[in-house]
């Protein structure tokens, strides 16, 4: 793929996503109606120019690349980062105020449960499992509003507690998945088990999908990350001062803070489109190490489901 300034104008040709393909070409006035309000790389290859850059931090408009596990590898463009000084020192006098960063952390997580009841209810078909997530989840804001918790640890444990029965209640999902002459999928990929990935061995992390639905979960919660971190950088906020996360190598912990509540929702897009879907055993490449990457068509349609 390839972004270039041409006449003025930004020339945004896409890259080859499968045989016969013709690329597509788009050209951006500056100022014009169909200026897009971001754009997202999904992982590939190509080249960008210092002009480029330039022109769409003039326009306002970020560039954002994910790569194919679904983490966001870069924000550049748009109106670049500069903090509001009122804004700022918000987010240090609450992470700096224990009360305060309890406060703000507990109504994220107060969102999140009410958004996880919600997608349960509407996405998720009964069964016992489900009928025990949606009676957590119950537990978990009666517990907030009756007890509110004193401190970040007792929050989390509180949270711990309703995510566990959340995405228990997804298990045995079933994905219709066809197979091609030449390429046929595991017979573990056509139901959901757990949301942490087999291929990190013993340690259970949700990075390095080793399911479908994992890899796209990650895809749309890295579009999610790219969409808030923009929001949050336009707003003057700084997104590595996080509240409730802890910034790690200057990692966006202020963005992680927002995604809380927005996680269900991007859920429940997702469980819609697979639960009403065929899917072709195309859209999936598992790697010898046994990550399953999904095919740039399939990307795209997921990085849809959040824009």
């Amino acid at each position: 793929m390839s972004l270039r300034v041409d006449g003025g104008t930004l020339l945004v040709r896409n890259g080859r996503t499968h045989y016969p393909h013709e690329p597509e070409t788009y050209r951006f006035f500056p100022g014009g109606k169909a200026l897009p309000p971001r754009i997202i790389v999904l992982d590939g290859s190509g080249s960008i120019s210092f002009d480029v850059l330039g022109w769409l931090a003039e326009q306002g408009v970020p560039l954002i690349r994910i790569n194919w596990r679904g983490e966001v590898v870069t924000v550049a463009g748009g109106s670049g980062y500069g903090a509001d000084g009122k804004n700022l020192q918000w987010q240090l006098e609450t992470r700096a105020d224990p009360v305060r960063r309890v406060l703000f952390s507990t109504s994220l997580i107060r969102q999140k449960l009410q958004a996880s009841v919600t997608t349960l209810t509407e996405c998720i078909a009964d069964s016992p499992a489900r009928r025990v997530a949606l009676s957590n989840a119950a537990a978990a804001l009666e517990q907030i509003d009756r007890s509110p918790p004193r401190d970040l640890v007792q929050l989390r444990g509180i949270e711990a507690f309703a995510a566990a029965a959340y995405f228990a209640a997804w298990r045995g999902l079933e994905m219709s998945i066809k197979p091609t002459v030449r390429k046929h999928v595991p017979e573990e990929w056509l139901a959901f088990d757990a949301r942490a990935s087999l291929a990190n061995g013993k340690r259970p992390k949700n990075k390095r999908a080793s399911h479908p639905l994992n890899a796209m979960l990650n895809y749309a919660y890295g579009v999610l990350q790219a969409q808030l971190q923009v929001r949050a950088v336009s707003e003057g906020f700084d997104p590595t001062v996080g509240i409730m996360h802890h910034g790690y190598r200057d990692s966006p912990a202020y963005v992680f803070d927002l995604m809380e509540p927005e996680r269900p929702k991007v859920d429940a897009a997702l469980l819609r489109f697979v639960t009403g879907h065929e899917f072709s055993a195309a859209d999936f490449t598992l790697r010898s190490d046994g990550v399953v990457r999904l095919s740039p068509q399939l990307a795209r349609r997921v990085c849809g489901l959040v824009v």
